[in-house]
């Protein structure tokens, strides 16, 4: 796209029979077939027009010699100044510029909900202050906050986007904070608190959501590389979702919430089968978070027989939702064919079926 110039557009309005006046900075853009589109940059909503003092627009003015600020009223120049109108100035709205537009208010959102989460105790207590210009917890949340909002490499933080953003201004800090080095540097020392920072936002997720954590999805993902990868001893060759198994891959495992609530994670070699998985999950959740009445739900290729009877054992108080395996629904298909059909839903009917200790659900979708 071609970045055309900035203006100022003025709409009136009429309201209680009074005329107001707002503003707005518009850019035009180009675009395919040589048409050109408009797009609101800043809101400035509306300057003086009238002498009502209730809703007179005022800024604060730096006077750097007397190192103070003056609150002063905006009045566009086209206006005559009312005569009680103190500390006023005029505006030549036909001369003002957008210079370093830079986005705030989602920034905030994204500190904000750091606070709230309270990882700002959390980290500074695991990331203390050191010889550094800047503290960890302030880089950490750099890059929290940029993958909250637009997400992107360290590269693209340390380049354009830290710019862009009002993050100075929020970190208090200056662009220090987002040295290429220092961004990559951070990421490894947060790997070693992966366990604790589960714990805490698990918590922080129940107090604040009373979430129970009762159902939880299991799934395993891979990712692969181009290159030789001859410095990461994960990187194999096996089954590829993405279709190439000439690549070295790793496989990901992920344990969320219905909500999405990531609760574990694991990087796993890139030939690790699913089937492998699951145990060691099974008593992460249960050593980490403690024994509950926990559903998992997954995909039928991930648990083996021998791992479905070890969670079905009394004690262990596990249950699931798996897909059956196609050798035993014919086995058992007959049986299910004589069984009525129930309504659950207005497009949804199911069969239910008890065979050794385990419920079958057979539904249809309209």
């Amino acid at each position: 796209m071609l970045l055309l110039p900035m203006f100022l557009r003025s709409t009136n309005r009429n309201k209680d029979g009074k005329d107001h006046r707002y503003f707005s900075i518009v850019e035009n853009r180009r675009v395919p077939g040589g048409k050109t589109v408009q797009r609101t940059v800043l809101y400035l909503g509306e300057i003086n027009d009238q002498q009502q003092a209730a809703w007179r627009k005022t800024l604060q003015v730096f006077d750097e010699e007397e190192q103070s600020y003056t609150t002063m009223s905006l009045f566009p120049d086209d206006r005559e100044l009312p005569a009680e109108a103190l500390n006023s100035v005029q505006v030549r709205l036909s001369g003002l510029e957008l210079r370093r537009p830079r986005m705030f208010g989602n920034c905030w959102l994204g500190c904000e909900l750091w606070h709230q989460l309270g990882l700002d105790e959390f980290w500074q207590h695991r990331l203390p202050e050191g010889r550094e210009a800047v503290s960890w917890e302030k880089v950490l949340r750099l890059l929290v906050v940029n993958r909250l909002v637009e997400p992107g490499s360290e590269f693209h933080v340390h380049r354009q986007w830290f710019v862009d953003s009002a993050m100075d201004e929020l970190l208090e800090t200056h662009f220090a904070v987002a040295e290429k080095d220092r961004l990559y540097r951070c990421l490894d020392r947060v790997l070693q608190h992966k366990q604790d920072l589960f714990v805490w936002l698990k918590q922080k997720w129940a107090d604040l959501f009373h979430a129970d954590f009762e159902v939880l999805l299991y799934d395993l993902t891979s990712t692969y590389f181009e290159g030789e990868m001859e410095l990461n001893p994960k990187a194999k060759r096996g089954y590829s979702r993405d279709k190439r198994p000439d690549c070295l891959q790793l496989v990901i495992a992920l344990v969320v919430t219905p909500d999405g609530f990531p609760l574990a994670y694991e990087v796993m070699n890139g030939n690790t089968s699913d089937r492998t998985t699951l145990r060691g999950f099974l008593n992460k959740i249960e050593g980490t978070y403690g024994k509950a009445r926990r559903v998992w739900v997954m995909d039928r290729g991930i648990p083996t027989e021998a791992i479905l009877q070890e969670m079905r054992e009394p004690e262990r108080q596990t249950f699931y939702l798996v897909g059956t395996p196609k050798g035993r629904i014919n086995q058992h298909e007959k049986k299910w064919l004589e069984l009525p059909w129930q309504k659950v839903r207005d497009s949804v009917e199911v069969k239910l079926y008890q065979q050794e200790g385990e419920l079958y659900v057979l539904a249809k979708s309209e």
